[in-house]
């Protein structure tokens, strides 16, 4: 499984931004497909994640309410929908996909990272 994330940006606070991941290689209706970020001198955290079959979603805590997770399983393409941004969601964000059924953890698939950058 390849995959190329794209999307990133400068954007002012309150602004939105869409990211894309795009997927090749076969990917089976079980994986999972998440996205991280990582900002200087922090831990990757996972901020959301989707099953490829479809409808069972993960959001995590510091995003919730503000970003979704979708995917077009046609174009095989995986989205984060970025709303309502905060300076502190500046980061290089990641796709990844895995097999494993736990949410956060077992990620072995990796794209190279977009970078956001949100402005105050």
């Amino acid at each position: 499984v390849q995959l190329q994330a794209s999307g990133g940006g400068l954007v002012q606070a309150g602004g939105s931004l869409r990211l894309s991941c795009a997927v090749a290689g076969r990917i089976l209706s079980r994986y999972r497909m998440g996205w991280f970020r990582q900002a200087p001198g922090k831990e990757r955290e996972i901020v959301a994640a989707i099953r490829w079959s479809g409808g069972n979603t993960y959001i995590g805590d510091s995003v919730k309410g503000r970003f979704t997770i979708s995917r077009d399983s046609a174009e095989k393409t995986v989205y984060l929908q970025m709303n309502n941004l905060k300076p502190e969601d500046t980061a290089v964000y990641y796709c990844a996909s895995t097999e494993s059924s736990d949410w956060t953890r077992g990620y072995d698939y990796w794209g190279q990272g977009t970078l956001v950058t949100v402005s105050s």
